[in-house]
């Protein structure tokens, strides 16, 4: 294992932001690496990062050899990126040396070679004790040289000292008709080459990077968007993610506590996406910005992508319905980035979000519509872009916030996206407006919701100067009520309701009367039974005493008769 490790190439960490991730940790050390590319591409100022990065971060100073700009141009020009050169040549981190040679004062007569460049070059890294070089560009010192044999055998001449001065060199070429370099023969003496290029689609234009050769190490071989930023420059890439990321049990709240009630009282999950859908008009900013005001209340950052608003605009629309987001915004929670979708294309958008989310470090993110961006690319590399997104937000648990304007008139129409991400979406609200009687209703209703138990039913979304509200529809007759509708509805049917209370009232006291009259005639007639009984009872005593007194007669009769003997 050690053995193997010892074997390994050992890598130059440039320092450039994303170039040492797709180079598997940095350029070859102690070998020369060429950059290639048209003008514009970026090639110099790659080559002048890498030796500042090398100067203050990794104490590794740095020989720069220009053949066309003068140290005081390239110092005035990467000036506006922060970097000081006279200060780092001051302290003697890096040396700039000039070389002027102009190809139409050149005459190829007698052998050519390099040799009072490697005098020159190699005084310079002696004298800083440098560890980087960079040679800005190569193709200025065999301009004026036809014979390929000797510009091949001075290549590898020159490729072969840097090697044996045991510095990791940093060679730039402009680009040729069919090759890599105009000479064609760089790339092959070259141990790792680096292509820059830029791309224009549909006025849109983008910088790339590609490793195309890199002898001895692995390495990602796709192109990668990179941005030239306020900070140098920055490599993204994006291609390298995966779907495996972790996830959380928490919810957080929606910001409206009745639309957390259709989520089990809970609101999402975080890290989870969340797609709002309908046509204009029907709220679907409304419900980013509760998202925002719910997030900031927590006291956690939110990123606001705002694709067709501008930020002034969003936050004085929000407080005609009663929501003040500028005290988020003064407190540095809530962040506002209006850009229009045609400023640069999906990977520079990408790319961004990347940065926003580094600096800002925001929980939740919001892009306001989603559905403008297809404006900066096909439907595929739309998908592409949000499958992407996605993927990333989710692995550093941030829960993304996506509108969606959708055409059309039919319901079929409204429940899908015409980029088509509505399936990796986690949770899916759906927003209608119902046209009835001279009005138009908003009505929400989720479409789904992973993982977690959420009502399936419409919900009358109400907007008004004091907020939002979430009210039942009326469902009934086969048709559902809404507006003027529905409060028309609850009126008759509180009318109908206090009308059959009336007729109830009035039959139970009817009723009431009835039962008291018959109760009357039932104790009157008691009365009257207990009367005649109580005549009977007199009647039967009469009779036993006209019986016992007959009985008596009788025995006293018989008596005074001597029948008893």
């Amino acid at each position: 294992m050690e053995e193997n490790q010892a074997l390994q190439l050992s890598k130059c960490p440039t320092g450039i932001q994303g170039l040492d991730e797709i180079t598997d940790g940095g350029l070859p050390q102690g070998r020369p690496t060429l950059i290639c590319g048209s003008a514009g591409c970026g090639k110099t100022l790659f080559g002048v990062e890498f030796l500042v990065r090398g100067a203050m971060h990794y104490g590794e100073n740095g020989v720069l050899i220009t053949f066309e700009e003068t140290a005081a141009e390239i110092t005035k020009n990467v000036a506006s990126l922060g970097w000081n050169l006279n200060q780092l040549i001051a302290e003697g981190k890096i040396l700039i040396d000039h070389i002027y040679i102009e190809a139409s004062e050149i005459e190829e007569t007698g052998e050519y070679d390099l040799e009072a460049l490697f005098i020159r070059l190699g005084y310079a890294i002696k004298k800083i004790g440098a560890k980087r070089v960079l040679l800005d560009t190569i193709e200025i010192l065999f301009a004026s040289l036809g014979n390929s044999n000797i510009v091949r055998s001075e290549l590898r001449r020159l490729f072969h000292w840097l090697k044996e001065q045991g510095v990791t060199a940093v060679i730039t070429g402009e680009r040729g008709e069919k090759t890599l370099t105009r000479q064609g023969l760089e790339e092959y003496v070259s141990d790792c080459v680096i292509k820059l290029d830029q791309k224009t689609v549909e006025e849109i234009a983008t910088r790339t990077i590609q490793i195309v050769k890199y002898r001895g190490s692995r390495h990602s071989n796709n192109e990668y968007p990179f941005l030239i930023e306020d900070n140098g420059i920055s490599v993204l890439p994006i291609t390298s993610l995966s779907l495996d990321h972790e996830v959380s049990d928490e919810r957080i709240s929606t910001g409206i506590p009745k639309l957390d009630e259709m989520f089990g009282g809970q609101g999402y999950y975080r890290g989870s996406s969340v797609l709002v859908t309908g046509r204009a008009g029907t709220g679907k900013t409304t419900l980013a910005a509760y998202f925002a005001q719910a997030t900031c209340l927590r006291g956690e950052r939110c990123l606001y992508l705002a694709t067709e608003e501008s930020p002034q605009q969003i936050l004085r629309n929000l407080n005609s319905i009663g929501l003040d987001l500028a005290p988020y915004v003064a407190q540095g929670l809530l962040k506002f980035d209006a850009v229009r979708p045609t400023n640069y294309n999906l990977e520079m958008r990408l790319f961004k979000i990347h940065r926003w989310v580094k600096e800002f470090q925001p929980m939740a993110i919001i892009i306001d519509p989603m559905s403008n961006l297809i404006l900066s690319g096909s439907v595929m590399q739309t998908k592409s872009f949000f499958m992407r997104l996605i993927d990333y937000l989710k692995s550093k648990q941030i829960t993304i916030f996506l509108t969606n304007l959708t055409s059309g008139d039919t319901d079929l129409d409204q429940e899908k996206t015409e980029v088509g991400v509505s399936s990796l979406m986690d949770t899916w609200l759906e927003l209608q407006t119902l046209k009835v009687n001279g009005e138009r209703n908003r009505i929400l209703y989720t479409l789904k919701s992973r993982g977690m138990m959420h009502s399936n039913q419409v919900r009358e979304f109400i907007v008004t100067s004091q907020g939002v509200d979430l009210v039942e529809v009326y469902l009934g007759d086969g048709k559902v009520l809404t507006g003027t509708e529905r409060i028309n509805q609850a009126i008759a049917e509180q009318t109908a309701a206090r009308k059959r209370k009336q007729s109830f009232e009035l039959k139970k006291r009817e009723c009431d009367r009835e039962k008291n009259l018959i109760q009357a005639q039932i104790e009157a007639l008691q009365m009257q039974l207990a009367n005649y009984d109580q005549e009977l009872n007199l009647l039967v005593e009469e009779e036993e005493e006209v019986q016992t007194a007959i009985l008596k007669n009788q025995a006293f009769m018989r008596k005074l008769r001597h029948l008893e003997s």
